[in-house]
């Protein structure tokens, strides 16, 4: 890389220290090759210059050239407006502003060529354009500018204080016209050759000054393949040094309480995934290198009876095994069903969150620490520095996304050998997204459901059918069977949400009145204890139907609903209307899912509406969220750390992701450390990228 990419930003012409600032804190560039590295969001097409009488409102960007023949300032409501009368040879329009008038009068030329760029509206027949950009006619024939015009990526701040998408462009100009500019390859020549790429040189000047749509294709293609490449090569080089580095605990033997487990107490056979599953984590146990794997399956697909086998594993080895979980309810849940079969095999299991008692806590570190505690469940509670294990051989975390990286990484801290670690999720991850974000993890997936579970059926019904759906809810708790009614709880309208599920509490009440019904109503703002004793009445049966927020999106386990009703569905997101649905067909009955809507319903939602009735498959509908959602979205804040992307995007660039993949894998399996000559310039940009960006802390 040249010397003259680490120079600080405010030296670059146009940009001095006000500015500097302002691109630092705004948009993060700090030296000139941060400012190559903000690469364009989308092009317009400059090519084409439209006269007035050509003009049509639609909202597209246009360019007209002509002159700005008169100036007026107009009196508003509230302040003033500056308005320009512009000409062209077919006829007359309106250039407006609202701001910045006092600049723009001093500034502007009357009667002189000018190229004007904006979006276009129309007033009582005349055309308008607010805030255009202008140029002189001399000015823009000369400029560097292609035809293709990059819109760089912006903050109001920035537009407010002056920095537009031009002035940008203008900086742009400036850097690539300095003369000392160059960018070394970093990919190997055979590389290059074999996949046709252009160089590294001509990519970045591409990217921002296209001179036809094929040019800025390659430039793209070149420039996506490298990020995701060097990803790759970050998360399969930590993924082997994991095995060959990362010392773990071999469990050699799989001893008395996993046969007899196996053998006297499995509550139902293993389905064949589950027994896939085992055997891989088996293996993985069975070495000296730390495992690490990522344990998907869909809601109800038998995960916790693997991790409790898992478990059984290090226990017969003589290790602790803990599970983490990312609330009290789940973690309550967890350590409910596992202490049920945990107390088949008289083995000692505790539980620590944040409401457990002082006097507990102090039993609980003293059993960890002389190994009679065999098991422990909990929340985040377990990452404390006080929480020591005698010997800790897995650590199990469930409901991944809830936990950041680091977090993984305190886990391990509490073994000098770090123990085992198998993350559980039930949000399924499209291949792609795990590809690039659980790269060093190993993926097992169980993808069967266990015999006797009939497939849930969803339906979508309009409000208008509700005396419908009430009958049908009748008819199912004549059956006996119990009713979720779900309503969506959204910080910014809580107040709205919380007077939506009041008021649909009331009309439910009225329509389902006592002594025949009862109802049980659960949401954010009651007291723990007594969303607790609400949850008990209906897990006990006293109730038939519960009200709820979104709060039973996880966790609770009751066999015997059978219907979910999810009101105002369009207003959820298809991971959370999957998990919702999840929380019925635990039993052996048919199970229902309704979901209720408006009519008006946007594009997203029809689809997401469809999807969820056509296919109960939590991977095909975590593909449809990604493309509709796209990938930062979908794993949550902590998560796209690593996906700090600039140009490429998980879901669009799949196939270009799986040729990186490739490739780096192909590269890595013939030189793991990158010591072959051809390999030594990809080495050295290997190692200034890792430098820069630390996916490695929690390796260390």
């Amino acid at each position: 890389m040249s010397q003259i990419l680490q120079t600080p930003i405010e030296f670059l012409k146009g940009v001095g220290p006000s500015r500097g600032e302002l691109l630092r804190k705004e948009l993060s560039i700090y030296k000139y090759d941060d400012l190559v590295q903000l690469f364009p969001n989308r092009y317009i097409d400059r090519t084409r210059y439209y006269k007035i009488n050509e003009l049509v409102t639609t909202n597209a960007e246009v360019q007209l050239i002509g002159k700005i023949i008169s100036l007026k300032t107009i009196e508003q409501k509230r302040g003033k407006r500056l308005v320009a009368s512009f000409k062209d040879e077919t006829g007359i329009m309106e250039l407006v502003w609202f701001q910045g008038q006092k600049w723009i009068r001093e500034n502007l030329k009357l009667n002189v060529e000018v190229v004007i760029f904006g979006r276009c509206s129309s007033f009582n027949g005349i055309f308008n354009m607010p805030h255009p950009e202008i140029e002189l006619l001399s000015e823009h024939q000369k400029s560097l500018r292609s035809a293709l015009q990059p819109v760089y990526p912006s903050t109001e701040t920035l537009v407010n204080r002056g920095i537009s998408n031009r002035t940008v462009g203008k900086l742009m100009e400036a850097l690539f016209s300095e003369p000392q500019l160059n960018f070394t390859e970093v990919l190997p020549d055979y590389l290059v050759n074999e996949l046709k790429l252009i160089s590294k040189n001509k990519a970045i000047f591409n990217i921002h000054f296209p001179k036809s749509n094929e040019d800025l294709a390659k430039a793209q293609f070149r420039l996506k393949f490298e990020e995701l490449f060097f990803i790759q090569l970050q998360l399969i080089t930590k993924n082997l040094i994991h095995k060959h580095k990362i010392k773990g605990h071999p469990f050699t033997s799989v001893g008395t309480y996993f046969h007899e487990f196996y053998n006297r107490h499995l509550p139902f056979a293993l389905t064949n995934a589950q027994k896939r599953v085992l055997k891989e984590i088996r293996n993985d146990m069975g070495n000296p290198a730390q495992m690490n794997r990522l344990l998907q399956g869909d809601v109800g697909s038998g995960k916790t009876i693997v991790a409790f086998m898992s478990m059984l594993l290090a226990i017969d080895n003589n290790f602790q095994a803990c599970l983490m979980a990312p609330t009290e309810i789940l973690a309550n849940q967890h350590f409910k069903g596992l202490s049920e079969l945990a107390s088949l095999l008289n083995l000692k299991i505790s539980i620590l969150t944040g409401s457990t008692k002082a006097s507990e806590r102090k039993i609980i570190h003293e059993e960890l620490e002389n190994g009679t505690l065999q098991i422990l469940i909990g929340t985040h509670a377990l990452l404390e520095d006080k929480v020591k294990f005698k010997s800790l051989g897995l650590a199990i975390i469930d409901e991944q996304h809830r936990f950041g990286v680091e977090q993984r990484s305190k886990l391990w801290k509490k073994n000098t050998i770090p123990p085992h670690v198998l993350v559980m999720t039930a949000t399924p991850i499209p291949r792609t997204l795990a590809m690039s974000l659980y790269g060093d993890l190993d993926i097992s997936v169980i993808d069967e459901l266990p015999p006797g579970r009939k497939p849930i059926q969803t339906v979508h019904r309009f409000d208008s059918n509700r005396l419908k759906v009430w009958k049908f809810i009748r008819e199912e708790i004549a059956k006996g069977r119990q009713i979720y009614i779900v309503y969506p709880l959204i910080q910014e309208s809580e107040k709205m949400d919380y007077k939506d599920l009041m008021d649909g509490y009331e009309s439910i009440s009225r329509d389902f009145p006592l002594p025949d019904y009862a109802i049980s109503i659960v949401h954010g703002q009651m007291k723990p204890t007594d969303k607790e004793a609400e949850m008990q009445r209906f897990i006990k049966g006293k109730t038939q139907i519960m009200v709820a927020t979104t709060v039973i999106e996880v966790g609770v386990n009751v066999p015997n609903a059978s219907v979910m009703i999810i009101e105002s569905a369009e207003r959820f997101g298809l991971s959370q209307l999957h998990q919702l649905r999840g929380r019925v067909g635990r039993g052996a009955e048919q199970s229902y899912c309704i979901l209720m809507t408006s009519h008006k319903l946007s594009e997203d939602s029809k689809i997401r509406m469809e999807t969820m009735t056509r296919t109960n498959d939590g991977f095909e509908i975590a593909e449809v969220d990604l493309k509709l959602r796209g990938p930062g979205d979908l794993m949550g804040t902590q998560q796209s750390g690593i996906l700090n992307l600039k140009i490429a995007d998980i879901v669009k660039d799949r196939a270009i992701l799986e040729l990186a993949r490739h490739h780096a894998l192909k590269i890595l399996k013939n030189d793991a450390s990158l010591q072959k000559p051809e390999h030594s310039t990809l080495r050295k940009a290997f190692l200034e990228l890792t430098q820069k960006q630390n996916i490695w802390n929690y390796i260390s």
